[in-house]
């Protein structure tokens, strides 16, 4: 008798490429999205760093949605429903593309920001994230049905690959050589290609409906055994604790450096790395090992934010280093929580069981970020607790027995090895055997609570460290919302209240009565925005738009016929401007608070004749790159006066923002000049730099540079617009 000719969709080597093909290009979508429509709307939001974290937190949530779609029609539906309901889903989601919000979708400049943000992506990009993030155990559940010989975890590997690719490719490819445009447009001729891939799956899972015994996924089902309550706390509490680690130290990054693409792929690349290294196979994963290493890494970030805060170094040089550190604890803490995971991960009955769990807790990280910590902290604790939850768990593993069984399996391994003994006849134990047992047990347990009570000692030290970290043990007022952390300090030894945005000083007065109508800080007689203001002042009477109030240091420069209006996104540091500072309240001039994003609000107005306008919407080191932009200037362009000044403060630890306010004046027909200045302790003047941009001839006769010539002179980079910008070039070295 002939055998007949093998139909069934096992035996066919190219789905297996069809497989891995779909699922590494709907991840390679769904992580280079994110940053594509975070970037577009970043503008619309103050450029603040809690925009990235609340797209995350977005993104998070509706991959826990597509998780839940797909464990729900993997356990209720057949395998044709399953993959004719997610054809239709794609085809629609294909129909809403482009993904990019329209101008219709810019908020108002006094809009409330977390929820304006989860609206816009819900309503934009919602549904074809919501497939893409479907399809990863979606596909891997039918490759499960279809060979059953084979783990499906290994393209859950893959599929962090393909994230992986995008995320580096963003800022290194995609961002650099394109604008925002151009990248929504290959984006969506890409998911048009993963939808015939689809296409060719749904084929491949009617096939498998119709050639698979019934029988074959029924003995399966008999065999694998379900996960314990534990397991799945376990499956929730590890990535909740690994996406903690990850936003917190993707905000503990920006708040000092800029708001970003590559500041948010440097740290998700490393956590999808962790991913892809943990699930691949088990021998890269050595707890031990692993687990040392984080120790080692947490400790030292510890101490570089305390060595931050003791000494002051804030200096361009210790960046790299920093970044190093930081990067490498949050690597050494993700293998270790996604290590742990993948030890547990269980039989292919349960993947998309697994994966929904897993999910909800990356989504209840995010949400401890980005909604729960600011109303419960008034400061970033969250880095600190996600470095001590780590640090006591990579103790905890460091300290545990070893297994004789040796290497990572997954539950239904497990299971087997416990049916095996169960079935074996009990050993008999002489009554000194069991004595020393029970001896034994006593001791391992006195052990482990010794090395509990250290953890838990460690946990309250660092608790305490994290809250002496900000250097502001005693402030007089601080707070957090959307926009940052905000406090105000008496330093008594130069008898002064400070302002601070994050750990960078933002402006301060003397509580000597006779020195406190002085210009301080940054902005001195010397700095670029007192010599503009001055250089008007001697024509008359002159109206000034600042662009970022801090303490409202610039009020001290007006003079009763003037006019200043001050252009502030934060509310809270209107709140210290007036309570804490007196330089409003002694302003001698008409002045205003235009409270909202400062381009929205600009953009809106009618033309107000400045004769100068001040730009220092600097929030830490961190800068708004939206306000540096050709759209940007021209918006400043409209409001000024053909004879007047643009002042762009660019003093900045880590970046060379010169040669972008340079090349932004070229592109719209102006001059530049830059003003610096020396730090002056009497006057209570701190080192600055400006960067004057006008075309009034007299004032820049008169104001030749200062000094002469920086490194950065010669330096040009291509104009910044609102779909183009990259931070790499002005890195300072």
């Amino acid at each position: 008798m002939t055998q007949p000719e093998p139909t069934r969709v096992e035996t066919a080597r190219w789905w297996i490429v069809a497989f891995g093909t779909t699922i590494l290009l709907s991840a390679f979508l769904l992580f280079q999205v994110q940053p594509l429509v975070s970037k577009a709307i970043l503008p619309w939001f103050g450029g603040a760093p809690a925009v990235w974290t609340t797209c995350m937190l977005f993104f998070q949530s509706l991959l826990f949605g597509g998780y839940l779609y797909a464990h729900l029609m993997q356990s209720r539906l057949s395998p044709r429903h399953q993959g004719a309901i997610h054809l239709a889903l794609v085809a629609v989601a294909a129909a809403m593309l482009p993904v990019l919000p329209g101008a219709e979708w810019k908020p108002a400049p006094q809009a409330e920001p977390t929820w304006q943000i989860l609206v816009l992506l819900a309503a934009t990009v919602g549904l074809p994230y919501f497939v893409l993030s479907a399809t990863s155990p979606l596909v891997q559940a039918w490759f499960g049905g279809a060979y059953p010989g084979r783990s499906p975890y290994r393209l859950y590997a893959l599929s962090n690959v393909g994230s992986l690719a995008a995320l580096l490719s963003y800022p290194f490819v995609f961002e650099p050589a394109f604008d925002l445009a151009i990248q929504s447009s290959l984006w969506s001729g890409a998911f048009i290609v993963y939808a015939v891939l689809c296409a060719a799956l749904l084929a491949c899972v009617w096939q498998l409906a119709a050639n698979r015994p019934a029988a074959a996924g029924a003995a399966c089902a008999v065999q694998a055994a379900g996960p314990s309550w534990l397991d799945r706390l376990r499956w929730v509490a590890l990535p909740a604790c690994a996406s903690l680690m990850l936003l917190a130290a993707t905000n503990h990054i920006c708040q000092d450096v800029a708001v970003a693409p590559f500041l948010w792929v440097a740290p998700l690349s490393l956590y999808l790395l962790s991913f892809i290294i943990c699930f691949d196979h088990s021998r890269w994963y050595v707890r031990r090992l692993w687990a040392a290493l984080a120790v080692v890494s947490l400790v030292l970030a510890a101490w570089c934010d305390f060595k931050r805060v003791y000494d002051g170094s804030y200096g361009p040089t210790a960046l790299t280093t920093e970044l190093q550190i930081y990067l490498s604890a949050l690597f050494c803490a993700c293998m270790v929580c996604h290590g742990e995971l993948a030890r547990l991960k269980p039989a292919p009955r349960y993947l998309t069981e697994f994966y929904l769990l897993l999910s909800a807790g990356g989504a209840l990280g995010g949400a401890f970020t980005a909604i729960a910590a600011p109303k419960l902290f008034s400061t970033y604790l969250e880095w600190p607790i996600g470095v001590a939850a780590t640090f006591v768990l990579s103790v905890g593993l460091l300290v545990l027995p070893k297994r004789k069984t040796g290497g990572d399996r997954d539950s239904a391994a497990r299971a087997a090895d416990d049916s095996r003994r169960r079935d074996r006849r009990p050993m008999r134990f002489s009554r000194s055997a069991g004595a020393a047992a029970n001896t034994a047990k006593f001791e391992n347990v006195l052990f482990r609570l010794g090395w509990a009570a250290f953890g838990l000692a460690a946990l309250a030290g660092l608790f305490y460290a994290a809250i002496w970290q900000t250097g502001l043990s005693n402030p007089l007022y601080r707070r957090r919302n959307f926009f940052g952390v905000v406090s105000v300090i008496f330093n008594a030894e130069k008898n002064e209240f400070q302002l601070r945005h994050g750990r960078i000083q933002h402006g301060r007065q003397s509580a000597d009565p006779e020195k406190r109508r002085l210009p301080s800080s940054y902005y001195g007689e010397q700095s670029g925005a007192g010599e503009a203001i001055r250089y008007y002042q001697k024509s008359g009477p002159i109206r000034a738009g600042i662009v970022g109030l801090g303490a409202g240091t610039l009020a001290t420069y007006a003079r009763p016929e003037d006019a200043f209006r001050f252009y502030e996104i934060n509310p809270e540091m209107i709140r210290l401007a007036c309570d804490f500072f007196s330089y409003l309240p002694d302003c001698r001039g008409k002045w205003e608070i235009i409270p909202g994003d400062a381009r929205l609000a600009l953009e809106a107005e009618p033309r107000q004749e400045y004769d100068v306008l001040v730009l220092d919407a600097f929030s830490g080191d961190a800068i708004p790159t939206h306000l540096l932009t050709r759209e940007a200037f021209e918006i400043y362009r409209r409001h000024l006066k053909p004879d007047g000044a643009i002042a762009v403060h660019v003093s900045n630890n880590h970046l060379l923002l010169g040669p972008v306010v340079r090349r932004l004046a070229d592109d719209c027909g102006m001059k530049t000049v830059r003003l610096c200045t020396h730090p002056d302790p009497e006057t209570m003047v701190d080192m600055s730099q400006w960067i004057v941009v006008t075309n009034n001839e007299d004032f820049l006769d008169s104001h030749p540079p200062r000094p002469p010539s920086m490194p950065d002179d010669g330096m040009t980079v291509p104009v910044w617009t609102d779909q183009y910008s990259n931070l790499l070039q002005i890195l300072a070295p």
